[in-house]
């Protein structure tokens, strides 16, 4: 398990940097410059192909949430009803190979484990959800296509760059003080490539409200999502805080340890952690992170599909 300690010093690390965690980063910073000559020769090389229908990507620079989920979600509800629409990710730490089809037409076709987390997550929070997990993104579009696909959503498909697509790129909260790449700073691709960004939301770009479902009086907040300080404002609704690694594997003992550890009435989880543990049998309170997009976004996003060809 990972505690609030470590969890706030990688979050100083890459946000609130100072003396000692800058010496850390200029020590770190050959293999910074290696991984980010890496990162431009594979863009430089890519060649992106074109597919036959519209592709939409909603990605980041950095690590950590910057809330790819919730915004793939909303882009999924508002563009659904009129065009036959699936959501392809990797399916980080899924305990499958290859290509999965999670769920097609809302019929769920697999577990969690098979799934990975957020495939779940979209599988059963979206309404007629089709969901594709694959390392090939490539090959998971092409079934999609096969499978009637006119609407495609990359997660976190920034770095795919031999795929022509609409980039979305989201930007943190707050931006990293120092900006380099890993190991020296949070950047996964350079800062620069904000500039191949189809459309960096601002503020007003994503509406957002949060709401938890079954309340009670002693909630722990238990998580295993890549920054859980992005949930600070439910903090205070809770009388312990314990995260863990993004998409970590929760097994039952933890979680009683947990609950008796506290006497706590339920656990409070996000949306991505509940599918995970929803057969435990625990008292569950979920945190509802519900996302809309504004007009503007929405107009952005109809003016590429209707004009793709």
């Amino acid at each position: 398990m990972y505690s609030r300690k470590f969890h706030s010093w990688i979050n100083k690390y890459f946000y609130r940097p100072r003396y000692f965690e800058v010496l850390v980063s200029m020590l770190l910073s050959p293999l910074a410059l290696v991984y980010t000559t890496i990162v431009w020769i594979k863009f430089k090389l890519a060649k992106p192909l074109k597919f036959s229908v519209p592709i939409i990507s909603v990605g980041n620079l950095v690590v950590g949430g910057t809330g790819k989920t919730p915004l793939t979600k909303a882009i999924f509800n508002e563009f659904s009803q009129d065009y036959k629409t699936f959501i392809i990710l990797r399916g980080y730490k899924r305990s499958s190979k290859g290509l999965v089809k999670v769920c097609i037409n809302g019929n769920l076709l697999c577990d969690t484990a098979a799934s990975g987390d957020e495939a779940m997550e979209y599988a059963l929070g979206l309404k007629n959800a089709n969901v594709i997990v694959s390392e090939d993104r490539k090959l998971a579009i092409n079934e999609a296509i096969n499978l009637g696909a006119n609407l495609i959503i990359l997660d976190d498909g920034f770095g795919k760059f031999d795929i022509f697509k609409f980039n979305i790129l989201l930007k943190p909260s707050k931006e990293p003080p120092l900006r380099l790449t890993l190991p020296s700073g949070a950047y996964r691709y350079p800062a620069s490539f904000y500039k191949f960004g189809d459309f960096i939301p601002q503020n007003d770009d994503i509406i957002k409200t949060n709401t938890i479902t079954n309340q009670t009086s002693k909630m722990v907040l238990v998580t295993a999502i890549a920054n859980p300080f992005r949930l600070k404002d439910s903090f205070k609704e809770c009388i312990g805080l314990e995260f863990f690694a993004d998409h970590h594997k929760f097994s039952k003992l933890e979680l009683e340890n947990i609950i008796k550890k506290y006497n706590a009435t339920s656990l409070l989880v996000t949306q991505k952690d509940f599918v995970k543990i929803k057969d435990f049998g625990f008292e569950l309170s979920i945190l509802e992170l519900n996302t809309q997009i504004s007009p503007n976004f929405k107009d952005k996003l109809n003016n590429f599909i209707k004009n793709y060809g």
